[in-house]
């Protein structure tokens, strides 16, 4: 089975090999292709690749190319973890917010609007380069943001491409653990967007837990959303929100952390991951060893100024692991073996939320199978959850609206209309900013 990842020279790529390392059995994957268009990049993570395959018997065959048309020809799957401007983009999509005084990123607020509009014209390109070349082909998208990318590659692809994130699976990881139960055993009842959804319940052994967790001040307290967003704040919820939804509830306080702080997120990513390729030139160099102590690095520092304006200290050790490997391992597995399982995915509305219609792309439990993801009934979303997930799912349709139209008016209104983003004139500025740093978006007329 063949394994096609786009970003192929991304940083996060050996987390997927090694999961598939680890795969046996039937319709296992056994030939992966890593298509990027830095072919320094490409050769670098190759080399660690390489050093991880070196003691596994019969490990995927890896190839490397710049020809997007080959990388895809023939492809059961394709794996899109794409960043259109590179890290130097998200540092810019930060600068660019954060000197108008709101949040920049990258997938929340003005960032996560100015990352969406030089992608989705990329990632619709992709999709129907998939329809054409490999129509039988499951897309898994991870490019961010991944909701409002998974729905324009949708328009062209169908239900054939499915959106993922770890963000969810986490979070369902730790409120189980904290409950004493087993995550892999408990059933949790998520709804919203990517980056912008709620644990409403979760359940163990048929019962739901999460009131009792709810009703604890000090378990509330003892993993990562309780330090960030407070125990009073999430029983007045009533549940437990993704972490990202601390830049809307903490605003203030985020952007004041990250205008404080001394580099913001892509920077720092920026500067980083330079140096390791950087260091991957070298003829000598031991690749695993580097991506090991720079992914550590950077495991260790996510979200930080958010933990630091909650004074939420250090994450713990269980988080540092990642995840969003797993998810697509399984997700790969389930359709190509027919392995039924449950997973939190981004996919096609249907019926599920009543607010939005058929075609929004929303974050919810699914069950997947050789057919794909089905997304599973839920109950509606409180007052306060529908306003927040009308409002962002408005700005995300009409940036595929600008991504279209090439209309920077409209795009000026995508800006406008996000719930962290407080004025018209600010709007416009930010379309001015971006459109000067960013070549990905000279479209916009």
């Amino acid at each position: 089975m063949k394994l096609t990842i786009l970003g192929g020279g991304g940083f996060r790529v050996p987390l997927v090999y090694g999961a598939l390392l680890g795969d046996r059995g039937e319709g296992r994957v056994t030939e992966v292709v890593l298509h990027d268009l830095d072919a320094g990049r490409l050769s670098a993570v190759t080399r660690v690749l390489a050093e991880q395959a070196a003691r596994v018997a019969d490990a995927p065959e890896v190839t490397a190319t710049t020809d997007l048309d080959e990388a895809l020809r023939g492809a059961d799957f394709v794996f899109s973890a794409i960043r259109v401007g590179g890290l130097e983009g998200r540092a810019n999509d930060e600068r660019v917010a954060l000197a108008e005084g709101v949040l920049g990123q990258e997938t929340v607020g003005a960032g996560g609007i100015a990352y969406g509009l030089r992608t989705v014209p990329v990632a619709v390109d992709i999709a129907r380069r998939v329809a054409r070349l490999a129509p039988d082909a499951w897309v898994i998208n991870f490019t961010n943001p991944a909701g409002l990318v998974t729905e324009a590659m949708s328009r062209h692809l169908g239900d054939r491409v499915i959106g993922i994130c770890d963000s969810p699976v986490g979070l369902g990881r730790r409120i189980a653990r904290v409950l004493g139960g087993n995550p892999k055993e408990a059933w949790i009842d998520y709804v919203g967007l990517n980056h912008l959804g709620w644990v409403r319940g979760l359940h163990i052994a048929g019962r739901d837990e999460l009131p009792r967790l709810l009703a604890d001040p000090d378990l509330l307290g003892s993993f990562e959303e309780g330090k960030l967003f407070g125990a009073d704040w999430l029983q007045s919820l009533g549940a437990i929100p993704n972490e990202y939804l601390h830049y809307y509830y903490f605003n203030r306080e985020a952007v004041r952390a990250y205008q404080q702080a001394e580099k913001t997120r892509g920077a720092f990513l920026r500067d980083q991951q330079a140096h390791f390729y950087e260091e991957m030139r070298a003829p000598d160099a031991r690749a695993l060893a580097a991506w090991d102590r720079t992914r550590a690095e950077r495991e260790a520092t996510y979200m930080a100024e958010n933990r630091e304006s909650a004074g939420a200290g250090e994450r713990d050790a269980d988080d540092l692991s990642g995840g969003y490997e797993k998810v697509a391992l399984a997700l790969m597995r389930a359709i190509a073996r027919d392995e039924r399982t449950t997973l939190i995915l981004n996919v096609r509305n249907r019926t599920t939320l009543s607010v939005l219609d058929t075609d929004a792309v929303i974050e919810v439990p699914c069950l997947v199978d050789a057919n794909g993801a089905h997304p599973v009934s839920v109950a509606p979303l409180p007052d306060h959850a529908t306003g927040l997930v009308c409002a962002v799912k408005a700005v995300e349709r009409e940036v595929l609206a600008a991504a279209e139209s090439g209309s920077r008016t409209t795009a000026v209104k995508a800006f406008a209309l996000h719930p962290l983003v407080d004025s018209v004139n600010v709007a416009r500025r930010l379309v001015e900013g971006y459109t000067s740093v960013h070549p990905g978006l000279a479209y916009l007329k």
